[in-house]
């Protein structure tokens, strides 16, 4: 007879198995090593890659990264961007465009703006991660710095680079990421991440990067010119993302170039963190009208991973497995890219709860706060190059003077916010910054006169606009994506509309902030005839219909951009007009308009301004028309790119009108680039470069015109003469370009711009004028400041190899900011050394320090009239 024991027991250990199958999902966490915080961050990533499928794994080399939900792991999207401040993710601090930081030669300020950045970009993280959002624009991993070399001004994104010197990129992109990514401690959190792009070898033309080859690149320039701001932020700044370009570089694409990814950066600069592809870039391996250096997806991610690309943008590595399955690569290859991602997201805090991460601590009142308010006009003001001074015109007086203000970029807040930006609270506009300015706003006169390009000027006729006896658009709002079901909110736009969820601001009371559409309805009857513009200003998707038909259709999801659509208007007909829009990633934004594009008339506008005693004109470019592989193809730009850098006919015709009252017109230029300003100097007094100068930039220009401010900007870029000073476009030799290069005379050379104060230079005095190989030495010169303004000055140090008739005339390699009093004098130090006498050595076939003599050259710009000089010789 058995025993109770014996009968009850195997099914008490069924009972067991069973309690163990079932709690197993909510008990196991708790005894992975991986979610213990004691242990190290690599330690971690190592009991976790070992949990995984070779499923698993592959979904967390895309960039947007899948749940991993049976071991506790969130969803990831990897895409976040903050180059210039917090990108794409609605309400943020907008700073100048990085072009213009550069122009501050001041890499404490730029330290302070990214800190600043990180600050914002932690808390919306938080508050997206309370909310369960997990989307694009939402993480911690931002890409950016852009430290490409600004070999040629026709280039696009030039204005996402700190300009074209190798050293001043170095020193502006390591403060950058220093800001970024916050102290670095083996045992705690980062901040954020930042990714050094594009590398490499990278800068245009962007009309055909999908399939452009860098080829027969020179050695010198290689390891001179495009590599060095890449090594510099490896090496000092300890960036944790790599981004390699879309273009090809010696017949290799590269994010699959093994010289580039394995050889350069791993091997020999010892990058140890992630190297993420530009986003499609591996299906530019096997598409057709790209590279076309693969077969296929498989080839393509198989070839990609084995050259060191960790994490793709796109969609190509979904075929990774395909690559296991079939040889073209193992698992243990994909085990040392998830490695590095998991290590990242360990440091990140990512994949711990909020509140064991002390940069969740950080209050979301930082974002768009009226410190980093302050901060972007400190930012502007010192973005702001004083070109031209005819009579010291400049200052302006406050009172008893009549001013003009005119120009397509007068009063453009979005112009100047540049590419890849967030949304303000409020933008300072250039007229607003005069107007608040002046003594009596009424001595402000605005009248635009002219646009950009265009030789026409835009005239709001939104008042001629109704809907069943309503004046205006009716606007219906649903909560889902389809305009399915009966609308949530119905509502009449009596005015021009800018509505935008930036700021948790939804588009109607009633409606949520993200997966809803929306209907916008009216009847257009103009009262003349003519080419009526439909202008919109768009992030979502959208179809433009007039009179039933689809004229325009539109989805981004790269960040906003303009979409407008003309068609010739009879007047007393009517026009049914209907705009659908539904949110697609990011904050949602629809800007309305309608209205004629008037012709210039010089007549009409010089009427208006018959009183002014002197003309401001805001002029020169706009993102709107230089920027990323644009749908832009204009006289004089060609898909971001310019194929001109003259200032566009339209302007410079308006200006010659302008120029013939006797006027004194200050020609403001705004623009990511230089722009051939002879014909500009001839027609005007002064001459202001204020690049895209963000959030503040009216109060910025204003303060500099007015002598709130005295201009301490440096260009941080050649300003060429004419497009015939230039070599070919897609040729990359550097003989020919930038300051290093450039052997004709420029109309404004790399490192000038003029002061309220008057500085002299004074002899250079050495601590020793030989050194051995090594060592360091000591430089002083005096600087006076022999006028009555107070000014910050920018001390340049070059150095030249004298016996080096093949190398650069001269290289930047060091710095100072210096504060000076009128009347006073200050002693300017610099120490340089082994880093800073490094020269390309042909036989060693990369940057050393060589014997020889040296030339030392300290001064206000790169021009050599501007420079003291002393030769320092090396044994």
């Amino acid at each position: 007879m058995k025993s109770i024991a014996q009968i009850y027991y195997p099914w008490y250990k069924l009972f067991l198995v069973s309690l163990t199958v079932i709690f197993s999902g909510r008990f196991q966490s708790q005894e992975f090593a991986f979610k213990d915080r004691k242990l190290g961050f690599e330690y971690r990533a190592d009991d976790l890659l070992k949990r995984l499928t070779l499923e698993e794994k592959i979904s967390l080399m895309q960039d947007s990264s899948s749940p991993i939900q049976r071991l506790g792991i969130k969803k990831y999207n990897w895409w976040n961007e903050s180059l210039h401040g917090v990108a794409r993710a609605g309400l943020a601090t907008v700073f100048p465009q990085p072009i213009g930081m550069a122009a501050s030669f001041d890499e404490d300020l730029v330290y302070r703006v990214f800190n600043a950045v990180s600050d914002e970009a932690r808390a919306k993280n938080t508050i997206f991660s309370k909310q369960g959002n997990y989307e694009r624009y939402q993480g911690l991993t931002m890409w950016t710095p852009t430290v490409n070399i600004l070999r040629d001004p026709r280039w696009g994104r030039g204005i996402e680079t700190y300009g074209e010197d190798p050293y001043l990129t170095g020193l502006l992109g390591v403060a950058a990421v220093k800001g970024l990514q916050g102290p670095r401690f083996t045992d705690q959190y980062d901040k954020v991440h930042a990714c050094a792009k594009h590398f490499a070898v990278h800068s245009g033309p962007e009309w055909n990067r999908h399939s452009f080859d860098a080829k027969n690149i020179k050695p010198r320039d290689l390891y001179e010119t495009y590599l060095p701001a890449f090594e510099e932020l490896v090496k000092s700044g300890d960036v944790q993302e790599v981004m390699c370009a879309y273009n090809r570089f010696e017949g290799e694409p590269c994010c699959g170039n093994d010289q580039l990814l394995m050889q350069i950066l791993r091997k020999k600069w010892g990058f140890k963190g992630i190297v993420v592809s530009d986003c499609g870039a591996i299906a530019d391996f096997y598409k057709e009208n790209a590279h076309k250096t693969h077969s296929d997806a498989i080839k393509a991610s198989a070839a990609a991973v084995l050259s060191g690309t960790d994490l793709e943008c796109g969609s190509s590595y979904k075929k990774l497995k395909d690559a296991v399955m079939n040889g073209d690569l193992k698992e243990s290859d994909i085990d040392v890219s998830v490695r590095r991602l998991l290590i990242a997201r360990f440091r990140l805090g990512e994949m711990d709860d909020l509140e064991d991460v002390q940069w969740s601590k950080i209050d979301p009142s930082v974002i768009a706060s009226t410190e980093h308010a302050e901060l972007a006009l400190e930012a502007a003001r010192k973005s702001i190059v004083l070109l031209e001074n005819k009579n010291h015109i400049l200052p302006l007086k406050k009172d008893g003077m009549k001013i003009a203000v005119m120009g397509p970029n007068a009063n453009d807040p979005v112009m100047q916010w540049g590419n890849y930006n967030g949304t303000p609270k409020e933008t300072v506009t250039i007229l607003d910054g005069i107007r608040s300015a002046s003594k009596n706003s009424s001595d402000v006169i605005f009248e635009q006169g002219t646009g950009l390009v265009e030789n026409t000027v835009f005239e709001s006729a939104y008042a001629e606009c109704s809907f069943k006896n309503q004046k205006g658009v009716n606007a219906k709002y649903w909560n889902n994506p389809e305009t399915k079901g009966s609308p949530k909110v119905v509502q009449n736009l009596a005015h021009p509309f800018n509505l935008c969820t930036s700021g948790n601001t939804v588009f109607a009371p009633g409606v949520e902030l993200t997966g809803f559409s929306a209907e916008y309805e009216t009847v257009f009857k103009p009262t003349k005839s003519g080419e009526v513009t439909l202008q919109l200003y768009i992030n979502g998707k959208v179809q433009v219909m007039v009179n039933d038909k689809l004229v325009k259709e539109a989805k981004t999801g790269h960040g906003a951009r303009k979409l407008n659509h003309s068609f010739q208007g009879e007047s007393g007909k009517s026009y049914h007009i209907k705009i659908i829009f539904a949110h697609g990633s990011g904050d949602a934004q629809l800007n309305f308009d309608i209205g004629y594009n008037e012709a210039v008339d010089y007549q009409r506008s010089l009427s208006k301004i018959k009183d002014a005693d002197i003309i401001v004109f805001a002029g020169g470019i706009s993102p709107s028309l230089e920027g990323e592989e644009m749908g832009v193809d204009l006289p004089g730009f060609k898909r971001g790119d310019r194929t001109d850098i003259n200032l566009p006919e339209v302007q410079l015709n308006f200006l010659k009108e302008l120029h013939r009252t006797g006027k004194p017109i200050v020609f403001i230029n705004c623009s990511g680039s230089s722009i051939a300003l002879g014909e500009v100097a001839e027609t005007s007094s002064a001459i202001i470069q204020a690049w895209y100068p963000g959030q503040e930039g009216g109060k910025a220009v204003a303060d500099v015109l007015f002598g709130d401010y005295n201009p301490s900007a440096r260009l941080p870029i050649t300003f060429y003469k004419n497009i015939d000073q230039l070599p070919d476009f897609e040729n990359y030799d550097m003989e020919g370009r930038t300051y290093r290069y450039f052997r004709s005379e420029p109309l404004y050379p790399f490192g000038y711009g003029l002061s309220y104060s008057n500085f002299k230079y004074g002899k250079i005095k050495a601590e020793k004028r030989k050194i051995k190989k090594g060592n360091t030495v000591d430089f002083t010169i005096p600087v006076s400041n022999t006028g009555t303004v107070d000014g910050l000055e920018t001390v340049q140090l070059y150095v030249r190899k004298i016996d080096d008739a093949e190398g650069p005339i001269r290289n930047l390699r060091a710095v100072k900011k210096v504060f000076i009093k009128g009347g006073e004098t200050a002693s300017v130090k610099f120490t340089i050394g082994e880093k800073e006498l490094k020269w390309w050595s042909v036989k060693e076939g990369e940057m050393t320090v060589q014997e020889g003599k040296y030339e030392i050259e300290i001064g206000s710009s790169s021009m050599d009239k501007d420079l003291n000089k002393m030769i320092l010789k090396v044994r």
